[in-house]
């Protein structure tokens, strides 16, 4: 779990001041909103989204690239995987109900594992990043 709470904080402060990263929910994160309360640090070794520039065009081509994340509903490996909410697990759910919630076409959600951290990011910069 420690490498896991490590490589997830890692990978979120990565994405949090990648030019190509809109938004990055992790409450690990001080930027998070809910980053004070108990159940917030709790939660800080969980999953993170993220919305990256270019919304639902920039999700797809980064979840074609990736090479260690793998593409999966499954949330509970110590493999890092990257999920796509809004055709895996939020599909069923009416786009314009799924949109308020705010689970877009744009929104990835990572799980992310114990391999190493800065394989794992170099792995999210080759995906998101122009070129």
């Amino acid at each position: 779990m420690r490498q896991h709470e490590e490589n997830a904080l890692a990978v979120a402060r990565f994405l949090e001041d990648h030019p190509e990263v809109d938004r990055v929910y992790y409450p690990g994160l001080p930027t998070h909103p809910s980053t004070s309360s108990p159940r917030a640090r709790c939660a800080a070794s969980r999953d993170g989204l993220l919305h990256p520039q270019g919304g639902t065009e920039a999700a797809y081509a980064a979840m074609k690239s990736v090479k260690l994340f793998h593409l999966a509903e499954s949330l509970g490996g110590v493999e890092s995987l990257l999920t796509h909410p809004a055709t895996m697990t939020h599909a069923a759910i009416p786009r314009e109900q799924r949109e308020a919630r705010g689970v877009t076409d744009g929104l990835m959600r990572l799980s992310v594992g114990i391999e190493d951290a800065d394989d794992l990011i170099a792995d999210l910069e080759d995906a998101i990043s122009p070129g």
